[in-house]
């Protein structure tokens, strides 16, 4: 299972960082990484967050094929079976995310850049469904390896999503787009259909 785990790890990477990455080069000549932060900022602290997150995706099975043992709780194979299949669906789902983000999908946020504010398909629900379907994806590898490791790095994931999407990107789409985006985030929920909507006034 922990062979596995590092299979799946290497292609949701290699899809949701590389090929999109390059995508984005290709169709822009821009690759979409905004990847600075100002040292001890709420964004550098959720930067760091994603990377022990992205860290941990690796070490976490390595750690298990070095045998590292497994948390009791999770140490079920039927549940790890599960893991698998729910890794599966959160590789696809955020694949497809970034697919429908077009030429505006970013990683990070340049403060003075102002970026199309997709509001179709998935997104008309959703308003972060790449972050939602990542954690789906992280939930999956976490139960597929179900050791420590795994479920800390699952705990720095949300923890660093929610820093990011509440105190940086939020704020900067309100403020780039105003009344546009009050409007979406009072109809589209945060991470999930109708919860995290934004009420203003």
């Amino acid at each position: 299972m922990h062979t596995l785990a590092l299979v799946l790890y290497a292609v949701f990477f290699g899809a949701a960082f590389g090929w999109r990455t390059w995508l984005q080069w290709h169709r822009t000549g821009d690759t979409g990484l905004r990847m600075h932060a100002d040292l001890g900022t709420l964004q550098w602290w959720a930067k760091l967050g994603f990377v022990a997150a992205l860290v941990a995706g690796v070490v976490a099975p390595v750690a298990g094929l070095a045998g590292l043992s497994p948390v009791p709780l999770l140490d079920v194979g039927w549940l790890r079976l599960v893991g698998a299949g729910v890794a599966a669906l959160g590789i696809l789902a955020t694949v497809g995310a970034q697919w429908q983000m077009g030429e505006a999908w970013r990683i990070g946020v340049d403060p003075v850049e102002r970026t199309v504010l997709v509001t179709a398909g998935v997104f008309a629900r959703i308003r972060n469904p790449i972050f939602t379907a990542m954690v789906i994806a992280a939930s999956g590898f976490t139960l597929l390896v179900a050791n420590w490791v795994a479920v800390v790095g699952l705990i720095a994931l949300v923890s660093a999503l929610e820093v990011q999407v509440r105190a940086v990107e939020e704020p900067y789409l309100a403020r780039i787009h105003g009344a546009t985006y009050d409007s979406y985030a009072a109809g589209a929920g945060r991470f999930l259909p109708g919860i995290g909507r934004i009420r203003t006034g």
